[in-house]
């Protein structure tokens, strides 16, 4: 649950107080640049981490249940992404950090490679995951959580899909595009837990 908070608060915290980080044009992952990119670094590798733990958690509540099997591992995958993003940074470039290129680098380094797979990995899993959990909350005719589900693995790609068109504001429209996915892993999770204590007080 804590995941999705954490990597926002720390991103917008950064984002007004890194010297030259510009949100329009910025990605959240160029955070993990420069002498305070630890600190992103750090935030990425927790959310990581947490999403991880979160996985084994719905393991262990929906074994044997619909969306069992398959959304664990798929956040389990996207938690793994994130650690990955976290280690391989992107390269530098318009103006930031601090003597970084004015431009876009021309070519990808074999880090930002790694970085940019590992990210695109994590979201397409999210993006799979949100539509086995729909399925799931579909068949217990809960239609508010299976309409957020499709909602998500709908809205989140197409944003990716828009901020590619648009550089002047490429940076703020991605990070949109996280918070809908990453807050709907929290927003599962918070869910799931509920239920588990429920079915701890019905024993």
């Amino acid at each position: 649950m804590a995941a999705a908070p954490l990597f926002y608060a720390a991103a917008i915290i950064q984002a007004f107080t890194r010297t030259g980080f510009d949100i329009k044009r910025h990605a959240i992952s160029s955070l993990t640049l420069g002498e305070l990119g630890w600190i992103q670094t750090v935030v990425f590798i927790l959310t990581g981490l947490f999403s991880v733990m979160a996985a084994f958690g719905i393991r262990c509540l929906l074994r044997g249940d619909k969306g069992g099997t398959w959304g664990p591992w798929l956040i389990g995958i996207y938690g793994l992404g994130m650690i990955v993003a976290g280690l391989f940074h992107p390269d530098p470039g318009l103006s930031f950090p601090a003597g970084a290129p004015a431009d876009m680098p021309t070519s990808m380094s074999g880090q930002a490679a790694v970085h940019s797979a590992a990210f695109f990995t994590a979201f397409i899993c999210l993006i799979a995951a949100s539509f086995v959990f729909a399925r799931r909350f579909t068949a217990q005719g809960e239609l508010g959580w299976s309409v957020y589900c499709i909602a998500t693995g709908i809205i989140s790609p197409l944003l990716i899909i828009v901020g590619m068109g648009i550089n002047s504001w490429i940076g703020v429209i991605m990070g949109i595009a996280g918070v809908v996915a990453f807050g709907w892993v929290s927003a599962l999770a918070a869910r799931l837990r509920n239920e588990a204590s429920k079915v701890r007080s019905q024993k």
